[in-house]
């Protein structure tokens, strides 16, 4: 009996183990991994502070409080090893290249620690191979293009809003930032010198070569790049898309005012979770080229993620999707707006399963065609991966036959849902030059796309969810429309910490039963309607509030799926979502 003991307590280690990186133990190898620990941040109090630098600020300080508290021990003992270890404290995490069995023992023997995951390298999903005999001359294009065209934006820049003043991030597979369709809108160029200053507006967070691309051949980029590179075309053609103009009639980018900052997160088109994490945290706090100093006040307005982890290419640890998750959450809760591509795996149900597309927290984006319909690559909902069935896209926007810009000062025609996303981040771009009292209130800009988007139905219904619905599980909440946006970002109230707008939070979410409201600075007469995808009204009650109020919600004979609530009072309005499993 206490030999069977003692051989439960040398092997219980492995119980805490991915059984990829185990795996790769077993056959006598290191392993990249990442070490999780226990103890997580609660950004819920970012949301009662008004500017966008407040949040920030208050976010970036939290995290890497508890990053501080938690990794202590696993650095002290990763400092004595040979492996490169990288602190991820936007999630709390360490990820580990080339780590040992016995150091992987080590560290999950620590009780602060919760678990080690696999850190595999995946494989871009790149762009959709479309034939289009109508692309004409890609060098030489005297025309705003159609995608740019089709979301209304020449009209919002006619009155005098481009993104100036608003800054996007990119998160990809790097950027040839000398491009002249970007480099005037790089952040780290003046135009008045004749060098860049590339500190605090990029990041390279590869660091060693994918073995997947063969040992034998060699990154044009190198590794740790000082400068903006791209090594695959795919991140650059996406930043034309957000900003892109030439100012000799290549007019490819939804907000040409904006500026740029950007990090690669990938490896000649091969990615990991970690270096996906470590681009995510860069910009929660830009820093210098030696990584030190970070700055959230540096931070962009809103990030594209035209990338994806799906199962099928390797992530299949479900506890690093959840690390993505939390990422997300934290980006959202600093200000930041989390634009990602929604997948090419459509047109069946239900395919909307890789992250960060499928999270409730990410703003999802579907792909359009020229004529106002869905591609056919586009993913659609329900989600099925975490059992959510949560509707997603969140909205659909121009991605097939996408002209931009891409290496050695060229253009290519592109299709995917990744030239979807970055004309959803150009918008947001729009919104803020017009607005800029919006920024870092990302739910509400997130609802002014969603509201102001042009309804579109499909004719396939999906998770039971009606395709003449709105939201849908094709379109989402339709096809961005970014006048409409504009106009109705002009004319939201703006706050201040003392009167800020009605805050709502679930908890928890997704539910199981029943859930708790908790609202705040409701003022007067209000009403609280839940209402099921298809507009019936399951939950509603009416009282005099009093300024901050629990509310009890139950769910328990309602079916699976998405749920919309509406809060109203005397002084403003607040909505959302809410997923039952």
């Amino acid at each position: 009996m206490l030999f069977a003991c003692a051989a439960h307590s040398q092997n219980n280690w492995r119980e805490k183990v991915s059984i990829d990186v185990l795996a790769a133990f077993d056959r006598g190898e290191n392993a990249d991994f990442i070490v999780i620990f226990k103890e997580k941040t609660d950004l819920r109090d970012a949301r009662d502070l008004d500017s966008k630098s407040a949040r920030a600020h208050y976010v970036f300080s939290k995290l890497q409080a508890t990053a501080a508290r938690s990794q202590a021990n696993a650095l002290q003992i990763l400092r004595k090893q040979p492996a490169t270890a990288n602190s991820l404290f936007l999630v709390n995490a360490i990820s580990v290249e080339r780590g040992s069995v016995a150091l992987a023992r080590q560290l999950v023997a620590l009780p602060e620690v919760s678990r080690i995951a696999s850190d595999p390298w995946t494989q871009l999903d790149g762009p959709v191979n479309i034939f289009d005999d109508s692309k004409g001359d890609l060098d030489s294009r005297n025309t705003i293009e159609w995608g740019v065209n089709m979301i209304n934006a020449p009209t919002v820049w006619n009155l005098g809003y481009t993104g100036q003043g608003i800054t996007v991030g990119g998160s990809d597979t790097g950027y040839e930032w000398t491009h002249p369709a970007i480099k005037p809108h790089y952040r780290g160029w003046n135009n008045a010198t004749s060098s860049a200053d590339h500190a605090y507006n990029w990041h390279d967070a590869i660091h060693i070569p994918s073995p997947l691309n063969g040992a034998d051949t060699i990154n044009p980029c190198g590794y740790n790049s000082r400068q903006p590179c791209d090594d695959n075309n795919h991140g650059t053609h996406t930043m034309g898309t957000m900003t892109g103009d030439d100012g000799q009639g290549n007019q490819i980018g939804v907000a040409p005012g904006a500026r740029w900052v950007a990090c690669r997160n990938m490896e000649r088109g091969w990615g990991k979770p970690s270096s996906y994490l470590e681009c995510l945290q860069w910009f929660i706090a830009p820093t210098d080229l030696d990584d030190q100093n970070p700055d959230p006040d540096r931070a962009p307005h809103v990030i594209n993620n035209s990338w994806y982890c799906s199962y099928e290419e390797g992530c299949t640890d479900l506890t690093v999707n959840e690390l993505m998750r939390m990422a997300v959450v934290a980006l959202k809760a600093s200000g930041i707006v989390v634009v990602v591509s929604n997948g090419n795996f459509g047109n069946q149900c239900g395919t909307t399963n890789a992250p960060p597309a499928y999270f409730e927290e990410s703003f999802s984006i579907g792909a359009t065609r020229s004529d106002d319909t869905i591609a056919r690559f586009s993913s659609r909902g329900p989600v099925l991966i975490d059992t959510s069935f949560r509707i997603k896209p969140n909205v659909s926007a121009p991605g097939q036959n996408v002209r931009s810009c891409v290496r050695d000062s060229s253009y290519a025609s592109f299709s995917g849902t990744s030239m979807a996303g970055p004309h959803v981040a150009g918008l947001v771009a729009l919104i803020l030059s017009a607005r800029p009292a919006l920024a870092g209130h990302v739910e509400v800009i997130e609802d002014i796309i969603e509201q102001t988007a042009i309804p579109k139905i499909d004719t396939v219904d999906c998770g039971g969810v009606p395709a003449a619905s709105r939201p849908n599980n094709t379109h989402g909440w339709g096809r961005v429309d970014a006048l409409q946006a504009v106009q109705l970002a002009l004319t939201v109230p703006t706050t201040s910490p003392q009167h800020e707008t009605l805050l709502v939070h679930v908890a928890p979410n997704p539910i199981h039963e029943e859930a708790i409201f908790e609202l705040k600075n409701m003022v007067g007469k209000t009403t609280l309607d839940v209402q099921a995808a298809n507009g019936q009204l399951v939950f509603s009650k009416t009282w005099t509030a009093q300024s901050q109020e629990l509310v009890q919600v139950s769910l328990k004979n309602q079916p699976a799926g998405v749920y919309f609530y509406h809060l109203r009072s005397e002084n403003g309005s607040a909505a959302g979502r809410v997923v039952k499993r």
